[in-house]
């Protein structure tokens, strides 16, 4: 099990969930009633689910992959430790993982 912490663009928790090694981070920020749209459903076609890692978590994570990070550039308020949440899977190796929402959201509209 993984504890998953959310903060809001602030740094402030907005939710903490445990879940299960396997889960996709995009899928258990849905589930907990964060404002990720991954609207590509994990297909890489976009950008909406963008997240910031905490950077002794964004360590212990397996590197991004070229894709994701021809990805990121789309994404607002990018950041060193920056991923995308429907290409992370939790696993036991990753005791807790605290991610912060970026400043903004963009969807498919560029909204």
């Amino acid at each position: 099990m993984t504890l998953v912490r959310f903060l809001d663009p602030r740094g402030d928790v907005s939710a903490e969930v445990q879940a299960a090694a396997g889960e996709r981070l995009l899928d258990v920020a849905q589930a907990a009633g964060q404002p990720l749209e991954g609207t590509c459903e994990g297909q890489m076609a976009c950008s909406t689910c963008h997240v910031i890692v905490d950077p002794a978590d964004f360590e212990a994570l397996p590197p991004a992959s070229e894709m994701e990070e021809d990805l990121l550039d789309l994404a607002a308020h990018v950041t060193r430790t920056s991923r995308l949440a429907c290409q992370i899977w939790l696993s036991d190796a990753l005791p807790t993982l605290t991610v912060r929402m970026p400043g903004v959201s963009r969807n498919m509209m560029g909204r």
